[in-house]
């Protein structure tokens, strides 16, 4: 039985200076965070950590300074603010070794808030749409808080947790935040979509990073089949292929016949669909984006999207400049294990401007910015204006092939930098 305490008495377990994990994205514990804040006069300098949260974070208000601390593994539109002053930081790590920097006390967690499912009839409730790294945060956290919420999917895989583990428990009756990015699509992202549909075959294993491109690479795939998902984000659009008869499952060697991924962000309906649904199967991202994972599956493609690319393939995907703007999040993971799948296809998908019309393919990352992705981890690249295959090509060949695919407003500028930096010469092989 669970003995449910109120929000108030549950947050006085966290002291000053100790080390608190949120759980994130749409199992962000809201209402667990707003009585944190409340207390913001009685504690100092407590370090929070998380990857991406929704909805108000009201623990980077400037009145909370030097209360809190928000150290993200990943930025998120509401702490990017704070995360670029002194009231936050950034650690740059990779999706799937987060879970390391727990169980090795790298980052050791001394407080967990988490949303989860109700309870069971055996005592287990489940960590419902983000099991990602809230997991290992859970497994290692020496406090444990939690918000319950009638609400919350009860998911299937390994993100389970018995309430022996609660050192205390508030129940809610909330709807999660939901985000549609269906609604962000434009004609360049359909035409994005089409490019990259004509790049995945029947039986592909996919993997879909967040943000409108992939929905629209989604949009454009109903006529496939036999296609698996293995992901890190599951959001409405993979719901609505499925609902097509695309996705089978039944050709992927890791998990056949279910949908695996670590957290799920997007409407009521998806949570819903989600919910004691065993074809779904959440797990930790140590899991999922595991490299000797992903690569067991057949023909995976894996479609990320970045802020800026220079014309030798590097790619900027957490900061404009040295301004912190998101996060490496599984980037790397899935664009590695994509690249050594059998048949595999790592693509990065970005439209050529920015919206005040500024080239994305560029001479040089600015000043600051952060090569999330390599240039020798890069193979497809894609634009509204076409693909470029990067692979087996060498700095000018690469060049003049991104230049191709750039907004032709700026291809004019852009070959005069390639010029300038490696001359006049034509490649004299094919």
């Amino acid at each position: 039985m669970l003995n449910y305490t109120t929000p108030e008495e549950a947050v006085r377990l966290i002291e000053s200076h100790q080390r608190v994990f949120i759980h994130g994205s749409a199992a962000t514990p809201t209402t667990l965070i707003n009585a944190l804040a409340a207390r913001r006069e009685e504690l100092k300098n407590v370090e929070i950590v998380a990857i991406t949260t929704l909805g108000p974070m009201p623990l980077v208000a400037p009145e909370c300074k030097g209360s809190f601390f928000m150290n993200s593994l990943f930025v998120s539109e509401n702490v990017r603010e704070a995360v670029n002053t002194d009231q936050g930081g950034y650690v740059p790590i990779f999706l799937s070794e987060i879970g390391h920097l727990f169980r090795n006390k790298i980052l050791s967690v001394d407080v967990a808030m988490v949303q989860v499912s109700e309870p069971d009839i055996h005592g287990f409730c489940s960590l419902g749409t983000s099991v990602d790294i809230a997991k290992p945060a859970v497994e290692t956290a020496r406090i444990i808080i939690a918000q319950v919420n009638k609400q919350m999917p009860r998911t299937h895989g390994d993100g389970h947790i018995h309430i022996s583990k609660f050192s205390a428990a508030i129940y809610v009756d909330e709807a999660l935040p939901e985000v549609d990015y269906r609604a962000k699509i434009t004609e360049k992202e359909t035409q994005i979509g089409h490019h990259i549909a004509s790049l995945i075959e029947d039986r592909a294993t996919l993997q879909m990073g967040i943000g409108a491109i992939p929905d629209a690479v989604l949009n454009s795939l109903n006529h496939h089949k036999d296609l698996g998902i293995h992901t890190e984000m599951f959001s409405n659009g993979l719901l609505e292929l499925m609902k097509s008869g695309a996705v089978t499952n039944s050709f992927k060697k890791k998990h056949p016949g279910k949908v695996v991924a670590a957290f799920a962000t997007g409407t009521a309906d998806l949570y819903r669909e989600l919910h004691d649904n065993p074809e779904f199967s959440f797990h930790e991202a140590a899991y999922v984006n595991d490299t000797a994972v992903i690569r067991k599956n057949p023909k995976v493609v894996s479609i990320n999207s970045c802020l800026e690319l220079d014309l030798t393939g590097q790619v900027c995907a957490d900061s404009i400049g040295s301004y912190h703007f998101s996060g490496v999040g599984g980037q790397m993971d899935f664009m590695r294990g994509a690249s050594l799948s059998v048949g595999g296809k790592p693509v990065m998908a970005l439209t050529s401007t920015t919206k005040k019309g500024a080239t994305k393919i560029v001479p040089f990352l600015k000043e600051g910015a952060g090569v999330v992705t390599t240039r020798a981890h890069m193979h497809y690249v894609v634009t509204e204006f076409g693909i470029a295959n990067l692979y087996g090509k060498n700095l000018r060949q690469r060049a003049y092939e991104l230049m191709r695919i750039a907004h032709p407003d700026h291809r004019e500028d852009l070959e005069k930098a390639i010029v300038k930096r490696f001359g006049s010469f034509i490649y004299p092989f094919r």
